[in-house]
């Protein structure tokens, strides 16, 4: 039997005709729409509350936990894949949970190490027009309508963030990250890129015209540690725990 396209809007399921073509978060944002949509936004706030309770309460009780980013695109040949694999594995030895967005490629990878470790594999699920559902190892799952409710889970839960080569998205998530910490918004958390080549470009601007130009201070610079070993990121994230024990 084909595939039909599939599409989640949170914990809906859309299949065939009924698979729309927007988001939930397109649609709050965008002020174009016709009027009797924009004038059911005091309702979506009781949409956007039941997403925070329904994360709360999933993820409560999870215990010490380490986000890791990294890009949907990532291929299980990509030696990426495999470090994803072997970080997840190495941080629920380590007797962490691993969140990830829960779609393929490297997060895929993670919550596949960490699930077949026997540790406890998260999945914070979006609703996007191109992506479909929580990759098989997810072992606890949410999905999310909007953005920023799922962005609140990774924060709340997270000890620390390791982040594999990934693209916009990526980028997105951890330099919020590294904003909520620079800013004292929350407890400062070890931040850790995993690919040297593939960072280096990134890091040798922050430190050059960012930093040169008195955009950053040199602290900052400190939040991020970059490495190729997936032993020196798990060793991080552990030393960070006993410090805050």
């Amino acid at each position: 039997m084909t595939q039909r396209p599939s599409k989640y809007k949170g914990p809906t399921v859309q299949r065939g005709k009924a698979v729309d073509h927007s988001t939930t978060d397109q649609r709050l944002l965008d002020q174009r729409g016709p009027t009797d949509w924009v004038h059911t936004d005091p309702w979506r706030v009781l949409r956007i509350q039941a997403e925070f309770v329904e994360g709360f309460g999933a993820l409560a009780e999870l215990g010490p936990a380490i986000g890791v980013f990294g890009s949907a695109r990532t291929k299980p040949e990509d030696p990426a894949y495999a470090q994803g694999e072997a970080l997840g594995r190495r941080l629920a030895e380590e007797q962490f949970a691993v969140i990830t967005g829960g779609g393929p490629g490297a997060m895929e990878a993670a919550n596949k190490g960490c699930s077949q470790a026997g540790g406890v594999s998260v999945g914070l699920g979006i609703e996007l027009p191109f992506e479909a559902g929580l990759n098989p190892w997810v072992d606890l799952g949410v999905n999310f309508r909007y953005f920023f409710a799922r962005k609140t889970m990774f924060v709340k839960y997270s000890q620390g963030f390791v982040v594999l080569p990934g693209g916009l998205g990526t980028l997105d998530e951890m330099f919020e990250a590294l904003t909520l910490a620079q800013t004292q918004k929350v407890t400062s958390f070890p931040v850790v890129l995993v690919g040297s080549d593939y960072w280096r470009g990134l890091v040798d601007w922050l430190s050059g015209p960012v930093l040169e130009s008195g955009k950053i201070s040199a602290h900052d610079l400190d939040m991020v540690t970059v490495t190729d070993d997936v032993e020196e990121a798990v060793a991080i994230m552990a030393a960070s725990r006993e410090e805050h024990a």
